[in-house]
C-alpha cells in the first residue's frame, strides 16, 4: 500500500518517529510543524490522508480540519493529549473520520491509516456488478466508484460515511445498534466514547442528504435500539 500523507505535529520528535514508520511502510510523508505551513499545501498537493494534532503553536487542528472538509474527503485522523472526550467529538463533527490519544504507539497509528486506506481503495474496482450499487427513493449508491447521488444531484462524503450509509442501504431493514456499527466500520472493540462517534457521523450524513427531521427519510432512528434504513 502506498499514498501521500499530510503529516501536522509541533512535537518534532513524534513527528519525526511517525514519518519513519510511515516511510517503512512506503508511504509518502509531507511533514509540517506548524498550521501555516501544512495550510499552505492543503491545495498543492493531492493527499490520500491526514493526519493532524489537535494543538498547534499558531493554530489548531480543529480549524485545519474544518479547511479541508470544504473541499476534500481523504481521511483525517486527529491526534490529541487529553483523554476527555470533548475533543474527540468535537473533531468529528468538524468532519475527522478518526482519532488517536497520546501516548500511542506508531505501530497502531500506521494500523488505522491502513485501515483508513484499505476503505477508500475498496472502492476503486473497475467492475460494477448488481451487488455493488443500491438505490433507495432516489438515493443511489455506487460502491465501486464511492459515488453517491440523491435525485441526480451528487453528494459529497467521506469514507466513514459512506461505509455506515452504504451498510444500513446493503441491509435496508435491519437495526444496527450504535456497538455494532462502530465495531463494523472502525474495526475495533466498542468503548465509551463511542456512541458520540457515531451518532456525530450519522448527523452528518443526514446533513449532506438533507434529511434532518423528527421524520427522516433515509436513516431513522429507533431509539433504545439503534439506526435502520427501511
Amino acid at each position: 500500500m502506498s499514498g501521500k500523507i499530510l503529516l501536522v505535529d509541533d512535537e518534532q520528535e513524534i513527528a519525526d518517529l511517525i514519518e519513519v514508520f510511515l516511510q517503512n511502510e512506503q508511504f509518502q510523508c509531507f511533514k509540517y510543524y506548524t498550521f501555516q505551513d501544512a495550510f499552505s499545501v492543503i491545495d498543492s498537493e493531492c493527499f490520500d490522508l491526514a493526519i493532524i494534532d489537535i494543538m498547534l503553536p499558531d493554530g489548531n487542528g480543529f480549524t485545519l480540519c474544518r479547511e479541508i472538509r470544504k473541499k476534500y474527503t481523504y481521511p483525517i485522523i486527529l491526534l490529541t493529549s487529553k483523554t476527555e472526550g470533548t475533543d474527540k467529538v468535537t473533531g468529528l463533527s468538524l468532519g475527522a473520520d478518526d482519532y488517536v490519544t497520546k501516548p500511542f504507539l506508531p505501530i497502531e497509528l500506521v494500523a488505522r491509516v491502513k485501515a483508513h486506506l484499505r476503505r477508500v481503495h475498496d472502492y476503486d474496482g473497475k467492475k460494477i456488478s448488481s451487488n455493488e450499487m443500491v438505490t433507495i427513493a432516489g438515493l443511489l449508491l455506487n460502491k465501486t466508484s464511492h459515488e453517491c447521488r440523491l435525485n441526480g444531484e451528487q453528494i459529497k462524503l467521506t469514507p466513514t460515511e459512506f461505509s455506515i450509509l452504504w451498510l444500513l442501504c446493503k441491509n435496508r431493514g435491519k437495526v444496527y445498534s450504535a456497538d455494532e456499527l462502530f465495531q463494523i466500520i472502525w474495526g475495533e472493540k466498542y468503548f465509551k466514547n463511542s456512541r458520540n462517534t457515531v451518532m456525530v457521523q450519522i448527523r452528518h450524513i443526514r446533513e449532506k442528504l438533507n434529511d434532518i427531521g423528527e421524520k427522516p427519510k433515509f436513516i431513522k432512528t429507533i431509539w433504545g435500539v439503534g439506526y435502520i434504513v427501511e
